[in-house]
């Protein structure tokens, strides 16, 4: 099991309620989040530097992503428009 740190945290009223409907471990489920978002971010400044550095994505990169993330229907298995 890693370390952790207890933290307080401040959240509006309505938002913790509902929290509280989706789990009895909200640590738990902040953390995922957390850990979701910070995967997020560093997505987000790898793809920025790369078009940076080797200018921006060709709509055959863009469409052959897609395929990669969504399969050939898109996502919910829907044609793509993309």
């Amino acid at each position: 099991m890693s370390a952790t740190t207890r933290i307080t945290v401040t959240l509006p009223t309505e938002q913790v309620a509902e929290l509280k409907k989706l789990t009895d471990n909200v640590s738990g489920y902040v953390a995922e989040a957390v850990a979701r978002q910070i995967r997020h971010q560093l997505l987000a400044d790898d793809l920025r530097r790369y078009q940076e550095e080797q200018g921006p994505f060709t709509d055959e990169e863009l469409s052959e992503a897609h395929t990669r993330i969504f399969g050939a229907t898109g996502p919910a298995g829907s044609a793509s428009a993309a």
